[in-house]
């Protein structure tokens, strides 16, 4: 829902109270919510209310001022993500089924670009009038999502279907709505960020600069386009964005090729964004080594080469990306692992950018990919590069 452009329409009726409740809910959701009220409907619910919850102006006529400027119901309806109706009256679900344009909410409907839903909210005998049934039918067929009214006490004293649909019902159908309209929607990603430390003593380690904010970025990226996604991180001060992305903290090379192994089997994406030790001590002192005139030789073994390893285990269709930072030029060094390592793509950034690499924001990208394609790109945040990554990663499913 994070960063949604939702347009609530609110009609006359009882159930206009609820609108407070679901835009509060949608606004808390990240969603940017702008109001439209039937004129009627102000005389259910004011519109400073549903104003102060949304955080923008409600609107409600055509025209704003005296000065003659009004609410462009074009650009108000090309703007929005989704548009939601709720509650949905029977004089409104008429309008709508036949193209009558006599306010700006219905101007809006007909500019639309975007998916519609709708909540009805009327009473048993109007709900189960035929009129009713068959102007819904109608709006099923125009392509309207129609969420189904809720049964119970009604305001009328019967009892039946009716009820506008609760609010935190109404959100969980938008959230299940973006989530199966994503373009990576179904698919399991496995990310790898950060560094990894490799103990010499309880005390002191092997590790890198690495802050895990390109990694973060990437798995932020894929679960905003609707992946599964499964961050494995080295140590990392770094938050997730959504809380759907499962997380799993490692500390060693071994303990991250552990878990790779482990997750890799079942995933549709993998990108080992991960700066991991190439080499650790073969005998970590049990306890803190002692500063002496005589100086410690540390003898270093290699890790398990993870990304080597997923791409010798890769199966069919599975794609697998991974990153190469160099000191140098770094060209053919990527070209060599692209090849050894059975990858589908491979990220080169060099320390030799100015503002690129690790700790920092911003990051300054070469892709090369499996068939031959070499694409670069310019300095930007590392949110950005992530957005491109998948982008070509979209292109490629």
């Amino acid at each position: 829902m994070k960063g949604r452009k939702i347009i609530l329409g609110v009609t006359a009726g009882i159930a206009a109270y609820k609108a407070a409740f679901l835009v509060r809910l949608l606004v808390k959701a990240g969603a940017d919510v702008r109001v439209i009220m039937t004129p009627s409907a102000k005389e259910f619910i004011t519109p400073l209310t549903l104003s102060t919850l949304s955080r923008n102006p409600v609107l409600s006529r055509f025209v704003r001022n005296k000065k003659g400027e009004w609410n462009n119901h074009v650009e108000l309806g090309m703007w929005a993500d989704l548009m939601l109706i709720a509650p949905a009256s029977a004089n409104t679900i008429s309008k709508m089924a036949t193209g009558t344009c006599d306010n700006l909410l219905m101007a809006v409907y007909l500019s639309s670009r975007c998916p519609v839903m709708i909540a009805p909210a009327m009473d048993l005998d109007m709900f189960q009038h035929a009129t009713t049934r068959k102007n819904l039918s109608q709006l099923k067929k125009d392509g309207v999502i129609i969420i189904p009214p809720g049964k119970g006490e009604l305001a009328s004293g019967l009892s039946g279907e009716g009820r506008m649909e609760e609010p935190e019902n109404i959100l969980a159908h938008i959230e299940k709505y973006f989530a199966y309209s994503l373009p990576l929607h179904g698919k399991r990603a496995l990310v790898t960020a950060g560094p990894t430390y490799e103990a010499i003593d309880p005390v002191r380690f092997i590790g890198n600069h690495s802050s895990g904010k390109m990694g973060f970025a990437i798995a932020n990226e894929l679960a905003r386009q609707g992946a599964d996604v499964t961050l494995i991180t080295g140590p990392s001060s770094q938050l997730i964005g959504l809380d759907s992305i499962k997380r799993i903290n490692v500390t060693t090379a071994a303990e991250m090729f552990d878990v790779c192994m482990k997750h890799s089997v079942k995933q549709d994406i993998i990108i080992k964004s991960a700066a991991v030790a190439d080499y650790r001590p073969v005998k970590p002192s049990k306890s803190k080594i002692k500063k002496s005139a005589q100086v410690p030789l540390l003898v270093l073994e290699k890790t398990k080469d993870i990304l080597s390893e997923l791409g010798r285990r890769k199966k069919k269709r599975q794609v697998l990306i991974g990153f190469a930072l160099e000191s140098d030029d770094g060209v053919v060094s990527a070209k060599r692992k692209l090849k050894e390592k059975n990858l589908d793509a491979i990220v080169l950034n060099s320390l030799r950018d100015g503002g690129a690499g690790f700790g920092g924001d911003m990051n300054k990208i070469t892709l090369f990919t499996r068939d031959n394609k070499t694409i670069k790109f310019e300095l930007q945040s590392k949110e950005k590069v992530a957005r491109d990554i998948v982008a070509w990663l979209i292109k490629k499913q």
